[in-house]
C-alpha cells in the first residue's frame, strides 16, 4: 500500500507559477513511476507528466511540454510538478499517481490504467 499526498495548488493569475508537491509513505518510493494527471470540471482525466523511476526519463503531453516540469526526489519520497506559464484552461484537480516496477529503472506511462495508487488530488485555479 502506498499513500499519496499531494499539497501545492491554489489560484493564480495567468502567466503566472505554481509547485505541486506529492509525498509518497508506504514502500521503496523508487521502485515506483509517479505521474500527474488532471480532470476539469466535465471533462475527463487526462495525462499531464511521467517520469521513471530513476527520474532520469520523462515524458509530457503536448499540451504542457515546455510549460510544465516532473522531478522526483527519492531521498524525500516526494515528485514535483512545477507549473509556469500558467493558462486557464490549465485549471484542474491534479493528481499524482504511483506505478509499481521494480524491474525497470527507466519504465515510464502515460495510461491512466497503468497505474496502482492514486492521492487525493489538489485544486488548480488559474484565473484570466
Amino acid at each position: 500500500q502506498v499513500v499519496l499526498v499531494e499539497s501545492g495548488g491554489g489560484l493564480v493569475q495567468a502567466g503566472g507559477s505554481l509547485r505541486l508537491s506529492c509525498a509518497a509513505s508506504g514502500r521503496t518510493f523508487s521502485n515506483y513511476a509517479m505521474g500527474w494527471f488532471r480532470q476539469a470540471p466535465g471533462k475527463a482525466r487526462e495525462f499531464v507528466a511521467a517520469i521513471s523511476r530513476s527520474g532520469g526519463i520523462t515524458y509530457y503531453a503536448v499540451s504542457v511540454k515546455g510549460r510544465f516540469t516532473i522531478s522526483r526526489d527519492n531521498a524525500k519520497n516526494t515528485v514535483y510538478l512545477q507549473m509556469i506559464g500558467l493558462k486557464p484552461e490549465d485549471t484542474a484537480v491534479y493528481y499524482c499517481a504511483a506505478e509499481l516496477v521494480p524491474s525497470s529503472i527507466s519504465y515510464y506511462s502515460a495510461a491512466e490504467r497503468s497505474y496502482d495508487y492514486w492521492g487525493q488530488g489538489t485544486q488548480v485555479t488559474v484565473s484570466s
